[in-house]
């Protein structure tokens, strides 16, 4: 939770061993997608040389981020925390070094503003991407554990986002943890959200094509948004494209052990993020927090991405398969070699760039928007 194919019609994707792979809805049907914990066999971290795991794209991000020198997350306090070096430091810091070239910005602009939210103003971000509109719009909420990074750590998704589904991204901040524990987040996100269908036409966005999207606790609030839209009777979103989402509060999942001492994202930074954000034991149990306890009928179609070397991995599996039995379009992905915070990361993976183009191309589908500019199959 730091700072920052041609179309694959599949209902599903599984723990596969690469990148691309999918199984049918009738496959699906018969084996899940993820194991319990009561069906699992216990794992020892120490076991895993997450190294081994890695592609070597990925390792080389995370070598760099070791050579930034950031402390332990869960050994600090969220003023620290804050400071410390990101995933996407380290990509920068492999730019700025002539090992990697910095991605093109596709004519997308970007411009920083405000909006009003409930105890005071929310800083947004809005990308627009070259041509003329009206375009949709999708509101995006970065990751952090709702208590570190901010609209910079992650302005790499967001204008992938813009460019490859040419629409406008409207990337919004949110108050963090510790200082404002939950619903604070989650209520500027459902602002941000409101304001957008309020006001879209007022920067060239189509109010009536409007999506969510978020990675992390980003991606916990993109789903709880389409909830408390329907709580409202407000117009849903037509899509939710949720990466790596948190979607469970409980630790009790195998890929939390199995990835105990993975980077960036651990199993001791957990329960730190959460009982930030969550100090109040009613907390935990809402539904808008713990998307597994909530009722997910009627919810909009979904994207879900994961990352194979990620604690987080197992529970959004988990949400993807919640949400399909409830009879709401979902398609998964699980990406090989990788590890949280990878999407953003167009100019160091591949992957990173397959998970663009997957995810712009289902916006795009349910948005209506033109053509993207990024195509799944330049990337396989």
């Amino acid at each position: 939770m730091h700072r920052q194919c041609s179309l694959v019609l599949c209902s599903f994707f599984l723990l596969l061993p690469c990148v691309g792979s999918c199984r049918s809805h009738d496959d699906y049907a018969s084996q899940p997608s993820y194991r319990s914990p009561e069906e699992s066999p216990s794992t020892k971290a120490a076991e895993w040389n997450i190294h081994e795991r890695a592609n070597p794209e990925m390792q080389r991000v995370l070598d760099a981020l070791d050579r930034l020198g950031g402390k332990p997350i869960e050994t600090l306090e969220p003023e620290i925390a804050r400071l410390q070096p990101t995933p996407a430091d380290a990509v920068h810091a492999l730019v700025a070094e002539g090992e990697l070239q910095r991605p093109p910005t596709d004519g997308v602009s970007a411009e920083d503003s405000t909006i009003p939210g409930p105890a005071g103003p929310i800083p947004i971000r809005i990308y627009t991407p070259s041509g003329d509109g009206p375009f949709p719009v999708v509101v995006y909420y970065h990751g952090g554990g709702w208590v570190i990074a901010d609209l910079d750590t992650y302005d790499g998704s967001a204008r992938a986002l813009a460019s490859g589904a040419r629409a406008i991204v409207v990337s919004s901040h949110y108050r963090q943890a510790p200082e404002h524990p939950f619903p604070a987040a989650h209520e500027d996100a459902f602002t941000a959200y409101r304001w957008v269908l309020a006001n879209a036409p007022t920067f060239d966005g189509d109010a009536d094509e409007v999506a969510v999207a978020g990675e992390s606790a980003g991606g916990n609030m993109a789903a709880s948004v389409c909830l408390m839209a329907r709580e409202a009777n407000v117009e849903l979103p037509k899509h939710q494209l949720l990466i790596y989402p948190v979607t469970s509060t409980s630790l009790d999942w195998p890929s939390v052990e199995e990835f105990a001492r993975a980077k960036p994202l651990n199993k001791a930074m957990l329960p730190w993020f959460l009982e930030r954000y969550a100090p109040a034991g009613w907390a935990k149990s809402d539904p808008r927090l713990d998307l597994m306890g909530a009722d997910v009928r009627s919810l909009p179609p979904a994207t879900v991405i994961v990352a194979e070397i990620d604690p987080l991995r197992d529970e959004g599996l988990a949400f993807a398969q919640r949400l399909e039995r409830a009879g709401v379009p979902v398609e998964v992905k699980q990406f090989s070699g990788v590890t949280h915070e990878f999407f953003g990361m167009t100019a160091a993976l591949d992957a990173a760039r397959q998970a663009q183009a997957f995810a712009c191309t289902r916006l795009v589908r349910d948005l209506g928007a033109g053509p993207t500019l990024v195509q799944e199959s330049r990337h396989r």
